[in-house]
């Protein structure tokens, strides 16, 4: 099974094939979505919310990122592995921006970093990248720059989308990502930009390529009990169901120990 470079994501442009993002913060979620043909897997810091529990984004630590990472990696036997840099990893200092990529590449075994950036942040992009990591920029409205408020609510300038776009090109971004823009903006951006352009939320579907944050497309959470919409699931009322049945049978003295000792020989 060849591993997916971001070569392999740079042609995926020129040959127009869609490219498909998944996020994924474990090795269990790694290893099934991998396995479904996924084409990039992106550690998010969305993980601090779906995984660790944290109010928001921004609250995830280094630390954590690397942990979540590792564990991806672990899994992802084909996709190309992106981790975010979390908040507060690579705004202080370049130094601070290299030394936290490093991490995620030589600690993490990440294959390229995702940096929430806009055109004034293309000098730290081509530091990283000058260093020997591939960086994915995450450009237009975005929850680090809009903390605070909805970043899926309101609007980008337009005029400096594109700026930042065509900066952070230049600065050796082997891909942008883009949210909170409007779809015209969007394909304005990915039928000038050399590179490819991944769809976030708002940015429609004629970039190259589109992300989901798993745990929302697959229906992985606790709101997907009371009221489920994701388009691919509800994964929520499965796990649910099959706990609940699990729940009822140990409660009533039925012998699923067995069926336990079954799936872990299963997994050996």
């Amino acid at each position: 099974m060849k591993k997916i470079t971001v070569v392999d994501i740079q042609r995926m442009k020129q040959e127009k094939k869609k490219i498909v993002t998944m996020t994924a913060y474990d090795f269990q979620m790694a290893r099934i979505i991998d396995k479904a043909g996924v084409d990039i897997i992106l550690i998010g810091d969305s993980g601090g919310r779906y995984l660790l529990g944290h109010e928001d984004n921004n609250s995830v630590t280094m630390d954590e990122m690397v942990l979540m990472a590792r564990c991806v990696s672990r899994g992802a036997k084909q996709a190309l592995v992106v981790a975010d840099m979390p908040f507060m990893s690579y705004q202080i200092s370049r130094e601070d921006a290299l030394r936290n990529a490093g991490r995620l590449i030589q600690e993490a075994g990440a294959q390229a970093v995702k940096l929430e950036v806009g055109a004034a942040y293309a000098p730290t992009v081509e530091a990283v990248v000058k260093a020997g990591i591939p960086v994915m920029a995450h450009m237009g409205r975005t929850p680090m720059t809009t903390i605070g408020s909805d970043y899926r609510s309101g609007s980008a300038d337009e005029a400096q989308v594109i700026r930042d776009a065509e900066a952070l090109e230049a600065a050796g971004a082997f891909s942008l990502l883009l949210t909170g823009i409007s779809p015209e903006l969007a394909e304005r951006i990915t039928e000038k930009a050399k590179v490819p352009t991944i769809a976030g939320f708002g940015a429609g579907d004629r970039c190259d390529g589109q992300i989901g944050v798993t745990h929302g497309v697959v229906g992985f959470t606790l709101e997907e009990l009371e009221r489920p919409r994701a388009a691919y699931g509800p994964v929520a009322v499965s796990l649910f169901e099959a706990a609940e049945r699990f729940t009822a049978d140990v409660r009533s003295g039925k012998p699923v120990r067995s069926r336990q000792d079954q799936s872990v020989k299963d997994d050996k």
